[in-house]
């Protein structure tokens, strides 16, 4: 049964994208071809889609970008060696910036994760700006081992990502804001 609280996230539920075994798109974007593998299928996230995932029987993801062109989330996906350091500096860095509230998730591989940033309502041009912001201040501290999301120089249908399979940390404001 998934039981990841994904609450946190508020993520787009009213379509998902599913793993498909075979190259189910191309997209030119920017110069570049970009060959998907996702399908998305426009009905809505249910339970039983996430219980299958967590199953590990099908690969779904999510859409980080809404049907208005708004973000609920920033997100580092990151894909180094050392997830504890990263943690570390990524919630140091994310505090002196005035972001309170964020939750790490990891992903199906293992010591991989998804920093999810907690927003709330953002156009999406200030999501690219936030977004770049936030991975040149933490670029300053570490070697630079995620992807941002959103991302402009990806494909719209290309800023999604995996289910999370499980909490790795979550902070919320409310236990540091007497410190501030």
């Amino acid at each position: 049964m998934y039981n990841v609280d994904v609450s946190l996230i508020k993520m787009v539920n009213n379509h998902y994208w599913i793993k498909r075994d075979k190259i189910v798109n191309k997209v030119s974007h920017k110069g570049r071809m970009f060959f998907d593998k996702y399908e998305r299928i426009d009905q809505p996230l249910t339970r039983a889609l996430m219980n299958e995932h967590d199953g590990r029987k099908i690969i779904v993801a999510h859409s980080l970008i809404n049907d208005r062109d708004k973000v609920e989330n920033i997100v580092f996906d990151y894909n180094g060696r050392n997830t504890e350091k990263f943690w570390h500096r990524a919630q140091l860095m994310l505090r002196e910036e005035g972001f309170l509230n964020f939750t790490a998730y990891e992903s199906k591989t293992p010591g991989h994760l998804h920093l999810y940033v907690h927003k709330g309502h953002t156009t999406l041009q200030e999501g690219y700006q936030i977004a770049k912001t936030l991975s040149m201040k933490l670029a300053q501290k570490l070697p630079r081992e995620w992807k941002m999301f959103p991302n402009p120089d990806m494909p719209r249908e290309f800023n999604i990502l995996n289910l999370p399979y499980k909490v790795y940390e979550k902070e919320r404001g409310a236990s540091w804001a007497k410190h501030l």
